[in-house]
């Protein structure tokens, strides 16, 4: 599994939600995980999953934490990013 594009395709997948709505993002998590099949540009298929979760308590912060593999060895150590979304929509820590 090649890092670069397995980051590269998992930041561009965590960057659809980064402009969503605290509110749709809240929606999100009470839907549960997202399992998404993509194609880098070498052709190699990877999964990435995507959770949405209280960062600290209910109606607190929201993490969107993303992890991705390519259904080898790296399925047991997935490459994962992630960002924490506050209710006023500002991002925490960055």
């Amino acid at each position: 599994m090649s890092n670069e594009e397995s980051a590269a395709l998992l930041e561009q997948e965590l960057a659809k939600f980064r402009d969503e709505s605290y509110a749709d993002l809240v929606r999100r998590m009470e839907a549960g995980s997202l399992h998404i099949d993509v194609t880098g540009a070498t052709g190699r298929n990877y999964q990435v999953q995507i959770d949405f979760f209280w960062d600290d308590r209910p109606g607190g912060n929201l993490r969107v934490a993303g992890a991705v593999d390519d259904s080898g060895w790296r399925a047991l150590v997935p490459l994962c990013r992630d960002f924490i979304k506050a209710p006023d929509g500002s991002f925490v820590g960055e």
